[in-house]
């Protein structure tokens, strides 16, 4: 593979001095642009890339201290070295603390320069690695997208973080609207297989017959309106990663078919007799209860068996209450934002129905209800007033913990989530410890830091 050439940017106002550079530098390998002076710098670099910069201090329009400031106020990071006559290397090292690598005098020793160059750019090289690292392990093994402190949630999250880095099939089960997909994406995006494709598909949208054309493929004239060969989710997926949602709703048929890719990695094409071979990571997922499904005749138990190699469920919503205010937080703050609203949080009695409804759609009717909200609110807070007529049963008791035009912050929303559930539940800990998702010390602990006893 041929190795990328690096290309250097001269900003001097003496051509002379350029071209002397430029022979020189080029005998090295780097591609060598020049402009004459600084005020060229930034709309040069609006069209072209560079990976460093040699900028002459003095120059008759714009001396290099305005230029390097310049760079660094448009966002501009590539390494910058100043060439400095012996006079101005007081100005050299000032340039450095705003931001230079380094500089060289004039006139200029070419091999001090070759090797300040070469160490200009490894060091740019090993920054721009570290942060890649950094971002992949911000997001890596913590599934920054997925919301949730609960145990419950903990416990997914150190599952996923084991199955990710691997090729293994993962079964996600869990209720309508708990995040199967967001968890099937984080699967992907943490795998070595995050450079291929992704590829989703909901089996419970399409007919049988449409289902196995959208898997397989399927051949020109196989079918009424089959006008030409096209491929099936399965080859898109080549070399990366399928979905397929809610799987449960696959007839035996095709259910044989999937079995046969999953021990063979083989698979014909609807209406065709080649075989062809893909080499794909699938990921599943359903509301239903396989298991009983195994029972009744409606799913194949070796599927099963292959399907959920790593199983990983998704705990309802009212399984893990106390992730509500942070993901109602999390919701607010985008459509707020999405509809230009400046709304600064959730009323304590709001807070309140919102912890004390049994959220039947899960995160996407929680989701939904605060869009809701966002959408009809006047005010500051989202108060009972914007919540839909499901949430007021007259066994739910609202009183406010803060006064209505405080700052309500997500501490002051687990506090009064904790003080209200303790108070349904008549101050017994191990059941309010259980309706939260937390453990019953965690609780304790909770009720000790915020003083509710």
């Amino acid at each position: 593979m041929t190795k990328h050439k690096e290309t250097l940017l001269l900003v001097d106002d003496e051509a002379p001095h350029r071209t002397m550079l430029k022979v020189n530098l080029q005998s090295n390998g780097y591609r060598i642009l020049e402009v004459s002076d600084g005020d060229e710098v930034l709309p040069f670099l609006a069209k072209n890339r560079v990976d460093l910069i040699l900028l002459d201090l003095k120059m008759k329009r714009m001396d290099g201290i305005t230029t390097l400031s310049a760079l660094l106020q448009a966002g501009y990071s590539c390494p910058v070295i100043v060439l400095t006559a012996f006079s101005s290397v007081e100005s050299a090292v000032d340039a450095m603390k705003k931001g230079a690598f380094d500089y060289i005098t004039k006139p200029v020793d070419i091999d001090e320069l070759r090797l300040t160059i070469a160490r200009a750019l490894n060091f740019q090289n090993l920054k721009e690695e570290n942060e890649s690292l950094k971002t992949r392990l911000n997001d890596q093994f913590q599934f920054s997208n997925i919301i949730g402190k609960s145990p419950a949630m903990q416990e997914m999250f150190s599952t996923l973080a084991m199955v990710a880095p691997t090729d293994a099939t993962v079964l996600i089960t869990g209720e309508s609207g708990t995040g199967k997909e967001l968890v099937a994406n984080a699967i992907h995006h943490n795998s070595p297989r995050n450079n291929g494709p992704f590829i989703k598909l909901n089996c419970a949208a399409l007919h049988e017959n449409l289902l196995e054309s959208e898997l397989f493929g399927h051949e020109a004239g196989s079918f009424t309106g089959a006008t030409s060969r096209r491929k099936g989710r399965f080859e898109l997926a080549h070399k990366g990663t399928l979905f397929l949602d809610e799987i449960g709703d696959m007839s035996i048929s095709t259910q044989t078919k999937i079995l046969r890719i999953l021990q063979e990695g083989e698979f014909e094409r609807v209406g065709g007799t080649t075989t062809n071979t893909v080499d794909v990571r699938l990921l599943a997922a359903t509301h239903k209860d396989l298991e009983a499904m195994i029972s009744t005749g409606e799913f194949r138990q070796d599927l099963f068996f292959r399907l959920s190699v790593v199983p990983i469920h998704i705990p309802a919503l009212r399984e893990r209450s106390i992730d509500i205010p942070e993901l109602a937080s999390f919701f607010l703050n985008h459509y707020a934002a999405k509809n230009r609203k400046d709304i600064k949080g959730i009323h304590p009695e709001a807070l309140n129905l919102l912890m004390h409804h049994t959220w039947p759609g899960n995160i996407r009717e929680l989701e939904n209800t605060l869009e809701r909200a966002v959408i009809l609110c006047l005010g500051e807070q989202i108060t009972p007033h914007e919540l839909p007529p499901q949430f007021f049963t007259g066994d739910i008791q609202t009183r406010p913990a803060l006064p209505a035009n405080s700052e309500f912050t997500l501490r002051d929303m687990e506090r009064e989530v904790i003080r209200a559930t303790l108070e349904k539940n008549g101050n017994n800990k191990s059941l309010t410890s259980k309706k939260l998702g937390i453990a019953r010390q965690t609780l304790l602990n909770k009720i000790k830091e915020y003083k509710l006893e």
